[in-house]
C-alpha cells in the first residue's frame, strides 16, 4: 500500500517500517509485503520454546496486546502459537490460531477469482476496464478505456487510493457501498498514465471487485467463499456479508491508539465494507499459510494464469528486493531464495508471512499496528523461520 495514506490495506509493513500505516491495507494495502521472522519451523529440529519465546517478546518487550504464528512444514503438518491477552480488559486468554481480519491478504483472493475468471475466457487480463465497466472509470487523467484488468491486479493503473484514514477510524462501523469508495477515489487526479510505474492503490481491487461482480452477476464474497474458500477447505476463513461487524469464531480482540502515549481502544467489531474486495476476509493465521501453499501448489489456478500471478515487478517501496506480481508478492530471505504472500493491515491487526517454493510456511498476527521496531520484530521472525 504504497499510496499517500498511511493506513491501509497493505501487505504488512515494509522494511521502512510504519511509513503509511495503519490500515495498510494489506495490505488494506498491504503495503507491505514483507514478514519478519523469529520462529523456526515445524520439523524436527524445530523447538517450539523458541517460537513461543519469540511471541512472548513480542508481547513483553515490544507492547503488543497479543502475537499470534502458525509455522507449517513441508508436509503441511501446522503448529500454533500463541502469547499476550486476547481481551485487555478482563484478560482473557489469546485464543490459539483464533481468526483476525486480514487486511489485504484479501487482495490475493480477489486476484485469484480474476485469474480463474480468464482461465474460463470471461476476463481478457489485457483488456481495458471499459470492457466490463463501460464509462465508469472517468476522471482527471484516468479513463477506463486505456487501463487494463491486469495493471489494476498489479498496481500498476495510476488509479489513486480511495482510503480515508481519518474517516475510517472515526466511524469504524458505517457502511460504504463501493462506487461510494470509487466516487472518492475518482475525485482525485490519476498518480502516473497507466502502466508507467508501481504504486499501491486499494482502488485496483475495489474495480476487480466490481469486475468480479458484473462478469458473474454474483456478490464479490460469494464468488470468493465459492471459488477460493471452499474449493481448498479452509475451514476458518470467509468473506463477511453485508452488515456483518463481528468476527465470527474465537478470537483476539484487536486494538488501536493514535500514539504511543495513549491508551488502546478496542476496535474488533467495525464494518468491512470499506475494505471490501481489498480488505475484508477474516481467516487464521493457519488457513492462511494453506490459502497460499494450495495457491502456489496450483490448487486454485492453471499453470497459465498461476505463472502471470507471478510474474512481477519492483515493488521496493515495500523494502529492498520486493517484487509484485498479480495480487501476489514475493520478498527475498537473507539465506537466499524468496518467499510468496501479501499480508495484511487493518484497524486491530496486522498479518505478516508467506510460503516459500519448497513449501515451508508461516503466518504472525498481531493485534494493533506495531511500532517500527515491533515490525521489524515480526518480519525477522518470519525470515528465520522460512530460512531454518
Amino acid at each position: 500500500m504504497r499510496a499517500r495514506v498511511s493506513s491501509r490495506f497493505r501487505p504488512a509493513l515494509s522494511r521502512g517500517g510504519r511509513r503509511k500505516v495503519l490500515l495498510a491495507v494489506t495490505v488494506l494495502t498491504g503495503a507491505v509485503m514483507t514478514t519478519g521472522a523469529l520462529f523456526p519451523p515445524v520439523a524436527s529440529a524445530a523447538r517450539p520454546d523458541a517460537v513461543q519465546k519469540s511471541l512472548n517478546a513480542l508481547v513483553s518487550e515490544d507492547g503488543m496486546p497479543a502475537a499470534l504464528a502458525s509455522v507449517g512444514d513441508r508436509g503441511g503438518r501446522m503448529r500454533s502459537y500463541a502469547a499476550g491477552v486476547g481481551d485487555l480488559g478482563t484478560g482473557a486468554k489469546v485464543p490459539v490460531d483464533g481468526q483476525v481480519r486480514a487486511g489485504s491478504n484479501t487482495k490475493a483472493f480477489t486476484a485469484v477469482v480474476v485469474l480463474q475468471l480468464v482461465a474460463e475466457k470471461k476476463v481478457v487480463l489485457d483488456g481495458p476496464v471499459d470492457t466490463y465497466l463501460p464509462g465508469l472509470l472517468r476522471g482527471e487523467g484516468i479513463d477506463g478505456r486505456h487501463i487494463t484488468v491486469r495493471q489494476l491486479l498489479q498496481h500498476t493503473s495510476g488509479l489513486p487510493d480511495y482510503v480515508d484514514q481519518r474517516a475510517i477510524l472515526g466511524d469504524p462501523q458505517r457502511y460504504y457501498e463501493p462506487r461510494e469508495l470509487l466516487d472518492g477515489a475518482l475525485k482525485q487526479k490519476a498518480h502516473f498514465s497507466p502502466g508507467a510505474k508501481w504504486e499501491y492503490s486499494n482502488t485496483n481491487y475495489l474495480v476487480a471487485g466490481l469486475i468480479i461482480q458484473k462478469v458473474t452477476g454474483r456478490p464479490l464474497g460469494e464468488e470468493i467463499n465459492r471459488r477460493v474458500v471452499d474449493r481448498i477447505g479452509l475451514r476458518h476463513t470467509y468473506f463477511p456479508t453485508p452488515g456483518d461487524m463481528t468476527i465470527r469464531e474465537p478470537h483476539p480482540k484487536g486494538y488501536h491508539r493514535d500514539s504511543a502515549d495513549s491508551p488502546w481502544r478496542e476496535i474488533t467489531e467495525l464494518d468491512p465494507s470499506w475494505g471490501w474486495a481489498a480488505g475484508a476476509v477474516i481467516s487464521t493465521n493457519s488457513d492462511l499459510n494453506r490459502f497460499y501453499t494450495a495457491l502456489l501448489g496450483g490448487k486454485l489456478l492453471p499453470p497459465a494464469q498461476l505463472a502471470q500471478m507471478r510474474t512481477t515487478v519492483p515493488a521496493e517501496a515495500f523494502g529492498p528486493g520486493v517484487r509484485y506480481g498479480l495480487g501476489l508478492a514475493s520478498t527475498p530471505l537473507p539465506c537466499g531464495g524468496s518467499y510468496w504472500g501479501h499480508g495484511g493491515t487493518i484497524p486491530g491487526y496486522i498479518t505478516l508471512g508467506g510460503v516459500t517454493e519448497g513449501g515451508r510456511a508461516v503466518n504472525i498476527a498481531l493485534t494493533a499496528i506495531p511500532t517500527d521496531t515491533a515490525a521489524q520484530h515480526a518480519r525477522t521472525a518470519v525470515e528465520t523461520t522460512l530460512c531454518r
